[in-house]
């Protein structure tokens, strides 16, 4: 069966990686946030400006304790900057420079700041909660497949939690761009699969569209270089969560079943045992 046959009961096919129910999570939340929203306060009342902040929360030490410095930075200071684009030690002058304009005044604030602020730790708290969906897809998958093909031959190489993507670069020495990918299975010592693995807790609109249309872009690549090399490469995508059913994005990603031409696999975790088979995987 194709991932397109499953389409009529695609619903009955996702697993769903429970969330936490507001208010249930509200205490552990402020036990976890609280202490970065005092740290704020205090850098707070040490900068002479919202440029200057930025500076400090720089230098603080650990990058978690940066990030969520810089999350709340974002909410405050400056919203139409993104996180990513602040958390980069070496362009905090360049950010400073080209958008230090348009951040907001210190005295503003410290007068709209408040250490006791639920809303703000929620939102904290879903920052967090996006990546964990991924990461537990991520361990069952790796689980399964060690328990699955351990024996065989087959090592799966890659992060279950936070961690650095794994580039082709790292792999093929020649490789054309450096492509991150979120896991890659070697047979025997030699790669056979390049994987990703996603969870959609909701999609549509352009992000779906360039989601998808982005991985096409990396089957061919993929495919173009492995065929350029005699090789025979496959590409796995671990999907799961409610937003796979939602606007196109099954057909999507049935369609990119079918320029793989064989090479590329589409599964939530309830297709592995039916579909990601040995043969496959040595195709």
């Amino acid at each position: 069966m194709q991932f397109r046959d499953f389409k009529r009961e695609k619903e009955k096919w996702i697993t769903f990686v429970e969330s936490s129910y507001y208010p249930d999570y509200l205490d552990a939340a402020r036990r976890e946030y609280t202490p970065f929203l005092e740290r704020f306060n205090e850098l707070l009342k040490k900068a002479a400006s919202s440029q200057e902040l930025l500076d400090l929360i720089m230098s603080e030490q650990g990058s978690r304790n940066r990030i969520q410095l810089l999350r709340i930075f974002r909410r405050y200071v400056s919203p139409d900057t993104s996180v990513e684009m602040l958390k980069v030690k070496q362009k905090t002058n360049k950010v400073i420079t080209e958008f230090g304009s348009k951040f907001r005044s210190i005295e503003q604030v410290r007068r709209h700041f408040r250490v006791q602020d639920d809303v703000l730790i929620c939102l904290l708290h879903e920052y967090e909660d996006r990546g964990t969906k991924g990461y537990e897809v991520s361990a069952r998958f790796f689980d399964w497949f060690k328990h699955s093909f351990g024996k065989d031959g087959f090592t799966i190489e890659g992060p279950t939690g936070a961690g650095g993507d794994i580039y082709l670069t790292e792999v093929f020495s020649d490789y054309p761009r450096p492509r991150p990918t979120d896991f890659i299975i070697k047979y025997r010592g030699t790669l056979a699969v390049v994987g990703f693995i996603r969870y959609d807790s909701d999609r549509g609109g352009a992000q779906e569209d360039d989601r998808t249309g982005g991985y096409r872009d990396v089957v061919t690549e993929i495919l173009s270089y492995s065929e350029s090399k005699g090789m025979s490469i496959n590409i796995l995508f671990v999907n799961e969560g409610p937003g796979l059913t939602l606007g196109s994005m099954w057909e999507d990603y049935s369609n990119l079943e079918e320029i793989g031409k064989g090479h590329v696999l589409v599964v939530t975790l309830k297709m592995l045992e039916s579909r990601l088979t040995k043969e496959w995987l040595l195709k």
